[in-house]
Protein backbone atom coordinates (compact mmCIF):
# COMPACT_ATOMS: atom_id res chain seq x y z
CA UNK A 1 0.00 0.00 0.00
CA UNK A 2 1.43 3.41 -0.62
CA UNK A 3 2.35 5.62 1.44
CA UNK A 4 2.15 9.44 2.23
CA UNK A 5 5.45 9.63 0.43
CA UNK A 6 4.50 7.96 -2.25
CA UNK A 7 1.67 10.27 -2.93
CA UNK A 8 3.81 13.65 -2.02
CA UNK A 9 6.58 12.10 -5.23
CA UNK A 10 3.32 12.05 -7.45
CA UNK A 11 2.15 15.37 -6.77
CA UNK A 12 2.68 18.13 -8.94
CA UNK A 13 4.66 21.28 -7.23
CA UNK A 14 1.63 24.06 -7.18
CA UNK A 15 4.22 26.17 -9.64
CA UNK A 16 3.00 23.97 -12.49
CA UNK A 17 -0.31 25.40 -12.17
CA UNK A 18 0.74 28.67 -11.90
CA UNK A 19 3.04 28.53 -14.91
CA UNK A 20 0.74 26.83 -17.43
CA UNK A 21 -0.99 29.11 -20.16
CA UNK A 22 -4.85 29.21 -20.61
CA UNK A 23 -4.90 28.57 -24.67
CA UNK A 24 -6.94 31.52 -26.53
CA UNK A 25 -8.71 29.20 -27.57
CA UNK A 26 -10.23 27.20 -24.66
CA UNK A 27 -10.34 31.59 -23.02
CA UNK A 28 -12.75 32.23 -26.21
CA UNK A 29 -15.29 29.69 -25.22
CA UNK A 30 -15.23 30.46 -21.90
CA UNK A 31 -16.57 34.16 -22.53
CA UNK A 32 -18.54 33.01 -25.47
CA UNK A 33 -20.96 30.97 -23.10
CA UNK A 34 -20.94 33.50 -20.53
CA UNK A 35 -22.45 35.89 -23.62
CA UNK A 36 -25.12 33.53 -24.66
CA UNK A 37 -26.87 34.00 -21.13
CA UNK A 38 -24.82 36.56 -19.33
CA UNK A 39 -28.24 37.30 -17.65
CA UNK A 40 -31.02 35.22 -16.64
CA UNK A 41 -35.16 36.13 -16.73
CA UNK A 42 -34.98 38.21 -13.70
CA UNK A 43 -32.12 40.61 -14.32
CA UNK A 44 -34.05 43.31 -13.67
CA UNK A 45 -35.16 42.30 -10.27
CA UNK A 46 -31.87 40.71 -9.41
CA UNK A 47 -28.93 43.39 -11.23
CA UNK A 48 -26.63 42.31 -13.66
CA UNK A 49 -23.72 41.37 -11.11
CA UNK A 50 -25.29 38.70 -9.06
CA UNK A 51 -24.73 34.83 -9.33
CA UNK A 52 -26.55 33.39 -5.95
CA UNK A 53 -29.28 35.02 -4.55
CA UNK A 54 -30.93 33.25 -1.60
CA UNK A 55 -33.87 34.58 0.66
CA UNK A 56 -35.40 32.95 3.76
CA UNK A 57 -34.34 29.80 2.07
CA UNK A 58 -35.93 26.92 3.94
CA UNK A 59 -35.08 23.03 3.57
CA UNK A 60 -37.23 20.33 5.20
CA UNK A 61 -36.31 16.79 5.21
CA UNK A 62 -39.24 14.56 5.99
CA UNK A 63 -39.54 10.86 6.93
CA UNK A 64 -41.89 8.79 8.46
CA UNK A 65 -40.89 9.26 11.69
CA UNK A 66 -39.64 12.81 11.76
CA UNK A 67 -38.55 15.79 10.32
CA UNK A 68 -35.32 17.48 9.52
CA UNK A 69 -34.77 20.94 8.91
CA UNK A 70 -31.66 21.64 6.96
CA UNK A 71 -31.86 24.68 5.90
CA UNK A 72 -33.49 27.29 8.78
CA UNK A 73 -33.72 31.19 6.61
CA UNK A 74 -30.35 31.37 5.03
CA UNK A 75 -29.81 34.25 3.28
CA UNK A 76 -26.82 34.99 0.94
CA UNK A 77 -25.80 36.98 -2.13
CA UNK A 78 -22.64 36.01 -4.34
CA UNK A 79 -22.00 38.00 -6.68
CA UNK A 80 -20.44 37.14 -10.34
CA UNK A 81 -16.78 36.30 -10.66
CA UNK A 82 -16.69 35.93 -6.78
CA UNK A 83 -14.54 32.92 -5.37
CA UNK A 84 -16.34 31.95 -2.04
CA UNK A 85 -15.63 29.09 0.54
CA UNK A 86 -18.09 28.04 3.24
CA UNK A 87 -17.04 26.59 6.35
CA UNK A 88 -19.45 25.33 9.50
CA UNK A 89 -19.66 22.23 11.45
CA UNK A 90 -21.51 19.12 10.21
CA UNK A 91 -25.55 19.48 10.07
CA UNK A 92 -24.78 23.08 9.47
CA UNK A 93 -26.62 23.13 6.22
CA UNK A 94 -23.58 23.54 3.92
CA UNK A 95 -23.62 20.75 2.10
CA UNK A 96 -27.67 20.56 1.62
CA UNK A 97 -26.88 24.52 0.49
CA UNK A 98 -24.30 23.17 -2.26
CA UNK A 99 -26.77 21.02 -3.55
CA UNK A 100 -29.73 23.17 -4.27
CA UNK A 101 -27.90 26.11 -5.68
CA UNK A 102 -26.27 22.89 -7.86
CA UNK A 103 -29.86 21.99 -9.41
CA UNK A 104 -29.46 18.70 -7.48
CA UNK A 105 -32.77 18.43 -4.84
CA UNK A 106 -35.14 20.98 -4.88
CA UNK A 107 -35.95 23.77 -1.70
CA UNK A 108 -38.79 23.59 0.54
CA UNK A 109 -39.78 27.19 0.45
CA UNK A 110 -38.02 30.68 0.39
CA UNK A 111 -36.63 31.94 -2.88
CA UNK A 112 -33.19 31.04 -4.84
CA UNK A 113 -31.93 32.40 -8.12
CA UNK A 114 -28.81 31.35 -9.72
CA UNK A 115 -27.63 33.40 -12.63
CA UNK A 116 -31.11 35.26 -12.92
CA UNK A 117 -32.56 31.89 -12.73
CA UNK A 118 -35.75 31.19 -10.72
CA UNK A 119 -35.15 27.88 -9.36
CA UNK A 120 -38.15 27.31 -7.94
CA UNK A 121 -40.37 28.05 -11.02
CA UNK A 122 -38.10 25.55 -13.21
CA UNK A 123 -39.59 22.35 -15.01
CA UNK A 124 -37.55 19.03 -14.74
CA UNK A 125 -36.21 19.74 -18.29
CA UNK A 126 -35.17 23.07 -17.81
CA UNK A 127 -33.54 21.63 -14.56
CA UNK A 128 -31.24 19.55 -16.78
CA UNK A 129 -30.89 22.29 -18.79
CA UNK A 130 -29.52 24.11 -15.99
CA UNK A 131 -27.07 21.45 -14.84
CA UNK A 132 -25.75 20.66 -18.38
CA UNK A 133 -25.19 24.87 -19.38
CA UNK A 134 -24.35 26.67 -15.60
CA UNK A 135 -22.81 24.57 -13.38
CA UNK A 136 -19.77 22.26 -13.05
CA UNK A 137 -19.52 20.36 -9.56
CA UNK A 138 -16.03 19.00 -7.72
CA UNK A 139 -17.52 16.27 -5.62
CA UNK A 140 -14.48 15.24 -2.85
CA UNK A 141 -14.96 11.23 -3.37
CA UNK A 142 -13.20 10.76 -6.64
CA UNK A 143 -15.05 7.97 -7.86
CA UNK A 144 -17.99 10.07 -8.23
CA UNK A 145 -15.36 12.63 -10.58
CA UNK A 146 -13.66 9.61 -12.42
CA UNK A 147 -14.30 6.41 -14.48
CA UNK A 148 -11.34 3.87 -13.19
CA UNK A 149 -11.47 2.07 -16.26
CA UNK A 150 -10.86 5.02 -18.71
CA UNK A 151 -7.34 7.23 -19.15
CA UNK A 152 -7.42 11.02 -18.23
CA UNK A 153 -8.55 12.21 -21.23
CA UNK A 154 -10.83 9.52 -21.94
CA UNK A 155 -12.56 10.91 -18.40
CA UNK A 156 -12.67 14.61 -19.71
CA UNK A 157 -13.44 14.05 -23.20
CA UNK A 158 -16.41 12.45 -21.89
CA UNK A 159 -19.10 15.43 -20.67
CA UNK A 160 -17.64 17.64 -23.80
CA UNK A 161 -19.01 15.12 -26.46
CA UNK A 162 -22.50 15.92 -24.98
CA UNK A 163 -21.88 19.46 -25.82
CA UNK A 164 -21.93 21.15 -29.50
CA UNK A 165 -17.89 21.32 -29.51
CA UNK A 166 -16.18 19.49 -32.83
CA UNK A 167 -12.84 18.79 -31.74
CA UNK A 168 -13.11 17.00 -28.74
CA UNK A 169 -10.31 15.71 -28.03
CA UNK A 170 -8.10 19.23 -28.15
CA UNK A 171 -10.13 20.96 -25.86
CA UNK A 172 -9.97 17.96 -23.44
CA UNK A 173 -6.33 18.48 -23.60
CA UNK A 174 -6.16 22.25 -23.29
CA UNK A 175 -8.54 21.21 -20.10
CA UNK A 176 -5.74 18.73 -18.95
CA UNK A 177 -3.04 21.49 -19.54
CA UNK A 178 -5.18 24.19 -17.42
CA UNK A 179 -4.98 21.80 -14.93
CA UNK A 180 -1.25 21.13 -14.83
CA UNK A 181 -2.12 17.75 -16.18
CA UNK A 182 -1.37 17.00 -19.80
CA UNK A 183 1.52 14.87 -19.24
CA UNK A 184 -0.89 12.39 -17.21
CA UNK A 185 -3.62 11.97 -20.48
CA UNK A 186 -3.20 8.25 -20.81
CA UNK A 187 -2.79 7.63 -16.84
CA UNK A 188 -5.73 5.94 -15.20
CA UNK A 189 -7.08 6.31 -12.09
CA UNK A 190 -4.84 3.94 -10.34
CA UNK A 191 -1.79 5.81 -11.35
CA UNK A 192 -2.26 9.12 -10.43
CA UNK A 193 -2.20 10.27 -6.13
CA UNK A 194 -5.48 11.79 -4.67
CA UNK A 195 -4.24 15.30 -5.72
CA UNK A 196 -3.70 14.61 -9.23
CA UNK A 197 -7.32 13.00 -9.40
CA UNK A 198 -9.27 15.98 -8.21
CA UNK A 199 -7.19 18.05 -10.72
CA UNK A 200 -8.80 15.81 -13.63
CA UNK A 201 -11.72 16.26 -11.87
CA UNK A 202 -12.05 20.05 -12.24
CA UNK A 203 -11.07 19.64 -15.66
CA UNK A 204 -13.90 17.50 -15.95
CA UNK A 205 -16.43 20.01 -14.48
CA UNK A 206 -15.21 22.63 -16.53
CA UNK A 207 -16.05 20.39 -19.44
CA UNK A 208 -19.36 22.36 -19.90
CA UNK A 209 -17.86 25.58 -19.52
CA UNK A 210 -19.56 26.85 -16.42
CA UNK A 211 -20.70 29.82 -15.28
CA UNK A 212 -20.79 28.77 -11.19
CA UNK A 213 -18.15 26.21 -10.62
CA UNK A 214 -18.81 24.17 -6.90
CA UNK A 215 -16.53 22.42 -4.98
CA UNK A 216 -17.48 19.80 -1.94
CA UNK A 217 -14.56 19.33 0.06
CA UNK A 218 -11.99 19.03 -2.32
CA UNK A 219 -8.79 19.45 -0.18
CA UNK A 220 -10.48 16.71 2.21
CA UNK A 221 -8.20 13.79 1.32
CA UNK A 222 -5.51 15.22 0.70
CA UNK A 223 -2.06 17.02 2.20
CA UNK A 224 -1.10 20.51 2.74
CA UNK A 225 0.81 21.06 -0.10
CA UNK A 226 -1.31 19.21 -2.33
CA UNK A 227 -4.46 21.67 -1.07
CA UNK A 228 -2.46 24.50 -2.09
CA UNK A 229 -1.59 23.49 -5.20
CA UNK A 230 -5.22 22.53 -5.89
CA UNK A 231 -6.19 26.47 -4.51
CA UNK A 232 -3.98 27.60 -7.27
CA UNK A 233 -6.39 25.94 -9.80
CA UNK A 234 -9.16 27.44 -8.20
CA UNK A 235 -7.49 30.87 -8.17
CA UNK A 236 -6.67 30.45 -11.35
CA UNK A 237 -10.06 29.81 -12.78
CA UNK A 238 -11.55 32.78 -11.12
CA UNK A 239 -8.69 34.79 -11.79
CA UNK A 240 -8.23 34.41 -15.43
CA UNK A 241 -11.49 33.07 -16.68
CA UNK A 242 -13.89 34.69 -14.49
CA UNK A 243 -15.86 31.61 -12.86
CA UNK A 244 -17.24 31.85 -9.85
CA UNK A 245 -16.26 29.37 -7.46
CA UNK A 246 -18.07 28.13 -4.06
CA UNK A 247 -16.35 26.06 -2.09
CA UNK A 248 -17.85 23.87 1.09
CA UNK A 249 -15.01 22.42 3.15
CA UNK A 250 -14.07 21.79 6.61
CA UNK A 251 -10.46 22.95 6.20
CA UNK A 252 -9.85 26.10 7.88
CA UNK A 253 -5.60 26.44 6.43
CA UNK A 254 -7.65 26.63 3.31
CA UNK A 255 -10.34 28.84 4.00
CA UNK A 256 -7.89 31.47 5.91
CA UNK A 257 -6.84 31.74 1.93
CA UNK A 258 -9.96 32.38 0.23
CA UNK A 259 -11.21 36.58 0.27
CA UNK A 260 -14.66 35.85 1.77
CA UNK A 261 -16.02 33.02 3.78
CA UNK A 262 -19.40 32.72 4.85
CA UNK A 263 -19.99 30.72 8.18
CA UNK A 264 -22.72 28.57 8.13
CA UNK A 265 -24.18 27.51 12.06
CA UNK A 266 -27.79 25.55 12.44
CA UNK A 267 -28.92 26.06 8.33
CA UNK A 268 -28.37 29.78 8.63
CA UNK A 269 -25.43 32.22 7.72
CA UNK A 270 -24.32 33.09 10.79
CA UNK A 271 -20.73 35.19 10.07
CA UNK A 272 -18.81 36.36 7.24
CA UNK A 273 -14.96 36.99 7.19
CA UNK A 274 -13.48 39.15 4.65
CA UNK A 275 -9.54 39.03 3.94
CA UNK A 276 -7.57 41.78 5.39
CA UNK A 277 -6.18 43.72 3.15
CA UNK A 278 -2.67 42.95 3.88
CA UNK A 279 -3.08 39.48 3.30
CA UNK A 280 -5.01 40.05 -0.33
CA UNK A 281 -1.92 38.76 -2.20
CA UNK A 282 -1.89 34.97 -2.68
CA UNK A 283 1.84 34.38 -2.37
CA UNK A 284 1.88 35.55 0.92
CA UNK A 285 -0.68 32.59 1.81
CA UNK A 286 1.35 29.13 1.19
CA UNK A 287 1.16 25.97 3.74
CA UNK A 288 -0.11 26.57 7.46
CA UNK A 289 -1.18 30.30 8.16
CA UNK A 290 -0.68 31.01 12.11
CA UNK A 291 -1.59 34.59 11.98
CA UNK A 292 -5.79 35.16 11.88
CA UNK A 293 -6.22 36.75 8.48
CA UNK A 294 -9.46 38.07 7.93
CA UNK A 295 -11.63 40.44 10.01
CA UNK A 296 -14.99 38.79 10.69
CA UNK A 297 -18.47 40.41 10.74
CA UNK A 298 -22.05 39.07 12.08
CA UNK A 299 -24.62 39.02 9.64
CA UNK A 300 -28.05 40.53 10.03
CA UNK A 301 -30.57 38.75 8.50
CA UNK A 302 -33.69 40.57 6.56
CA UNK A 303 -35.73 40.99 9.90
CA UNK A 304 -32.36 42.54 11.55
CA UNK A 305 -31.65 38.94 13.45
CA UNK A 306 -28.40 38.22 13.95
CA UNK A 307 -26.75 35.34 15.17
CA UNK A 308 -23.95 35.59 18.81
CA UNK A 309 -21.55 32.38 19.12
CA UNK A 310 -22.52 30.37 21.66
CA UNK A 311 -18.76 30.73 22.69
CA UNK A 312 -19.19 34.46 23.16
CA UNK A 313 -22.63 33.83 25.28
CA UNK A 314 -20.98 31.90 27.65
CA UNK A 315 -18.25 34.52 28.30
CA UNK A 316 -20.93 36.76 29.25
CA UNK A 317 -23.07 34.26 31.54
CA UNK A 318 -25.80 33.77 29.31
CA UNK A 319 -27.71 30.50 30.49
CA UNK A 320 -31.49 31.24 29.40
CA UNK A 321 -32.94 32.69 26.19
CA UNK A 322 -32.57 36.39 27.48
CA UNK A 323 -29.99 39.32 26.78
CA UNK A 324 -29.88 42.75 27.39
CA UNK A 325 -29.04 45.25 24.19
CA UNK A 326 -28.22 48.68 25.55
CA UNK A 327 -27.21 51.74 22.16
CA UNK A 328 -24.42 53.83 23.48
CA UNK A 329 -22.86 56.81 21.47
CA UNK A 330 -22.46 54.43 17.86
CA UNK A 331 -22.14 51.16 19.66
CA UNK A 332 -24.89 48.63 20.70
CA UNK A 333 -23.99 46.62 23.74
CA UNK A 334 -24.89 43.31 24.53
CA UNK A 335 -25.14 41.84 27.92
CA UNK A 336 -26.61 39.01 30.48
CA UNK A 337 -30.24 39.54 30.19
CA UNK A 338 -30.59 37.62 33.98
CA UNK A 339 -28.21 40.18 36.09
CA UNK A 340 -30.86 42.44 36.99
CA UNK A 341 -28.61 45.43 35.49
CA UNK A 342 -25.79 44.64 38.17
CA UNK A 343 -22.10 44.87 36.73
CA UNK A 344 -19.70 42.21 37.12
CA UNK A 345 -15.97 41.79 37.03
CA UNK A 346 -15.16 40.38 33.15
CA UNK A 347 -14.29 36.66 33.46
CA UNK A 348 -11.26 35.56 31.81
CA UNK A 349 -13.02 34.48 28.91
CA UNK A 350 -14.93 38.38 28.73
CA UNK A 351 -11.15 39.74 28.94
CA UNK A 352 -9.74 37.15 25.82
CA UNK A 353 -12.77 38.50 23.56
CA UNK A 354 -12.01 42.03 25.06
CA UNK A 355 -8.36 41.49 24.13
CA UNK A 356 -9.07 39.69 20.69
CA UNK A 357 -11.84 42.74 19.47
CA UNK A 358 -9.29 45.28 20.66
CA UNK A 359 -6.81 44.02 18.23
Amino acid sequence: MSNQNDVDKATLDASDIRDSVISQELRDSFMKAYAKSQQGELEDQLGDNVMILCENLVKIYKTKETEVLALQGLELKVERGEFVAIIGSSGSGKSTFLNMIGGLDRPSAGKLYVDGKDLFKMTESQLVDYKKNTVGFVWQNNARNLFPYLTALQNVELPIRFGDNKDVEKRALDLLNLVGMAHKKDSKLNQMSGGEQQRIAIAIALANQPKLLLADEPTGSVDQRTSDALLDVFRKLNTELGITIVIVTHDINLAKKVKRVVMMRDGKTSSERIIKQEYADPSLLKGFVEEETHDEFAILDRAGRVQIPREMLDAIGVKGNRIRLVLEDDKIIVSNGEDNGEEEEPSGKQEKFRRKNKA
